[in-house]
């Protein structure tokens, strides 16, 4: 029994492995639009955690620009090295010269570390490192703004011009190490806008009930890897942080004291290297077509 146990648990882990490679593209349809207009569609990109060498990773990523989107929102969790930023530019390729807007996790500051896994089930979420090694953060930002067409969204708000719309972006800096400061860009959404998004890297309870009092209509985020190791008809063990398991990934409403907002969670591309594994959970980007309310 041991042995079978030990075997299965073998091919788990093996399969957890490959599937951290099944690159999908998954589609969601957002009812938000005012009446009337055409459709917009956003590429939602999250968590990549990218190394060099990890050539299927940024073949994937180089494929995106063919999804030919109206607005690109990244929400983090960008690189695993200072050295990975060339090859995720390089990459991303045309998508740079498309409207859109990042905001930034934890692993666009720090250096991924080896963390038991157990922790995230027992304790529901990670904890910081005491002694982090810090990553090319200004380097990073750098590169994502240089086009000028991307937007650095932490603690900021921009209004782009896209798909024949005029849209109010919103974004936090990353609250699961705390760094957010919503209160900066707090309030209703600015005068003539026909849509505001919110984007934050780590979908925590006091930034989505913020936007959706303010009346924020769409809410992206990442973080949460969908689980990142799932069980088949159950789900998410854990979505590190103070989300609900049944909005660890896709398309749900985040409700408030009356107020509502839509809110897409990305499972994301990539994987820590120190657990390079995903099971029932494979690594994806999001088109959202967005159409009238």
């Amino acid at each position: 029994m041991v042995k079978g146990l030990a075997a299965t648990a073998g091919g788990c882990f093996a399969w957890g492995l490959v599937e951290a490679t099944q690159f999908q593209v998954r589609r969601v349809t957002v009812p938000v639009l005012p009446k009337g207009g055409a459709e917009l569609r956003i590429l939602h990109v999250s968590d990549i955690h990218l190394l060099p060498h990890q050539q299927l990773k940024l073949n994937f990523l180089r494929s995106l620009a063919e999804l030919a989107p109206d607005l690109v929102i990244n929400t983090g969790d960008n690189i695993a090295s200072d050295t990975a930023i060339l090859p995720l530019m390089s990459a991303l390729g045309r998508l740079q010269d498309v409207p859109g807007g990042f905001a930034f996790g934890s692993n666009d500051y720090h250096k991924p570390e080896f963390k038991n896994p157990l922790r995230y089930v027992t304790r529901g979420r990670s904890a910081p490192s005491e002694a982090p090694e810090r990553l090319a953060t200004e380097q990073l930002r750098a590169a994502l703004t240089r086009s000028g067409a991307w937007h650095d969204l932490n603690d900021r708000r921009a209004v782009v011009e896209a798909g024949g719309y005029r849209i109010e972006l919103r974004g936090t800096d990353d609250a699961h190490h705390d760094h957010d400061h919503y209160p900066a860009v707090a309030g209703p959404p600015s005068d003539g806008v026909d849509l505001s998004l919110g984007v934050t890297h780590a979908p925590y309870s006091r930034i989505l009930d913020a936007m959706a009092v303010d009346g924020v209509d769409l809410i992206l985020a990442g973080h949460t890897h969908g689980g990142q190791v799932c069980i088949p008809g159950y789900g998410a063990l854990t979505t590190n942080c103070d989300l609900p398991a049944d909005q660890v990934k896709g398309l749900s409403e985040h409700r408030f004291k009356g107020h509502r907002a839509w809110l897409h969670v990305s499972a994301g591309i990539g994987t820590s290297p120190f657990a390079p594994y995903r099971f029932a959970c494979p690594p994806e980007v999001t088109v959202l077509t967005l159409v009238a309310r």
